[in-house]
């Protein structure tokens, strides 16, 4: 048997080159490194051949099954969703997996049910299998995603904790939008149906309504919350009714539609008697009865960025913080105030 210091003995063995060595010597990004390796129909041919060319100089040999030389880990990411039977997630889903994909990782999901403690819990229980992790309609408190983010890279869709990498959708825009739309067909009282009290995106849309509705000079109310279910939307439409108002607003288009059925089955008139706006622009949203005015936004193009953001916090420790524009789409369920 040999020790290190006799003739012969092998006193240090080369390191496994890595991806992130490749992406640091082409001067590029972790993701586009990897898309140039295992899709490299996703970028540009100059851009291919010369991280393809460095990685056959450092020896680099991808294998996206195999697990990462530093970690022992599967390259895996992971998505928790707020609510996975919520259609505004499927885009967010499908977007975040094809990134995940191109990049060489497998997309964990993760359906939160809107309860932080299950949030916590599965966060808990993949932390060790994944090296990082998009976050869609977070309810945890500030505190936890913190800490979460000193154990993993962390990027927040529709939530903004100041230190952590986010893309959000521009809900004050949308609120200028929704009471411009409003405002232009003679309504001067508007009612706001509020989600979950935890969700921050329910902040944003109120403020951004209320600072709206102010410079137009009508009158905003808030009622709520309400689940954000189509459920919820019953209890939503007979207390917004209540208002004597000529205008309601629903945090979502899943209790936007409900508020409709309610509308419907109790013979009140949309938009004759009421107008009804909602917020996300789902699947179904324009073959509902009537046809729902809502706030779209590309929410693909969000999950495709959280992924790109999460590789990101791998190579710069920046927290960028990404605005995504929104669109009010009118169709029939809003319509001119009556007299």
């Amino acid at each position: 048997m040999s020790s290190l210091n006799e003739p012969g003995a092998v006193v240090s063995r080369r390191r496994t080159v890595t991806l992130q060595d490749v992406a640091d010597e082409a001067g590029v990004a972790v993701s586009t490194a990897s898309r140039a390796l295992a899709n490299p129909d996703r970028v540009s041919l100059a851009t291919r051949q010369h991280v393809q060319s460095v990685a056959v100089r450092l020896g680099y040999k991808h294998n996206r099954m195999t697990a990462s030389p530093e970690t022992g880990r599967m390259p895996m990411l992971a998505l928790l969703v707020a609510d996975i039977t919520n259609p505004s997630n499927f885009d967010v889903i499908r977007g975040a997996e094809a990134q995940a994909r191109a990049a060489g990782y497998t997309l964990v999901l993760g359906d939160t049910q809107e309860n932080p403690e299950f949030e916590k819990a599965h966060a808990e229980r993949l932390r060790p299998a994944v090296e990082g992790f998009v976050l869609a309609g977070s309810r945890l408190p500030d505190d936890d995603l913190l800490q979460l983010a000193e154990q993993r890279a962390v990027v927040l869709l529709n939530r903004q904790v100041a230190s952590l990498p986010s893309v959000v959708t521009d809900s004050a825009d949308a609120g200028r939008q929704i009471i411009a739309h409003l405002t232009a067909l003679g309504h001067r009282s508007v009612t706001y149906l509020g989600g979950p009290a935890n969700a921050w995106s329910d902040g944003a849309r109120w403020r951004a309504l209320a600072a709206s509705a102010e410079k137009a000079g009508i009158t905003v109310t808030r009622r709520g919350p309400f689940a954000p279910t189509l459920e919820g939307g019953s209890a939503a439409a007979d207390i917004g009714m209540a208002s004597e108002t000529t205008a309601l607003v629903a945090f979502n288009d899943l209790l936007a539609i409900g508020v409709l059925q309610r509308l419907q089955h109790r013979g009140i008139d949309v938009p004759g008697e009421v107008s009804v706006v909602g917020y996300d622009d789902i699947f179904g949203s324009d073959f509902c009865h009537p046809p729902l005015t809502t706030i779209s936004a590309p929410i693909e193009q969000a999950g495709r960025t959280l992924i790109d953001l999460l590789l990101g916090v791998r190579d710069d420790q920046r927290a960028p913080h990404i605005v995504l524009p929104t669109v009010l789409r009118a169709r029939d369920s809003t319509g001119p105030a009556k007299a």
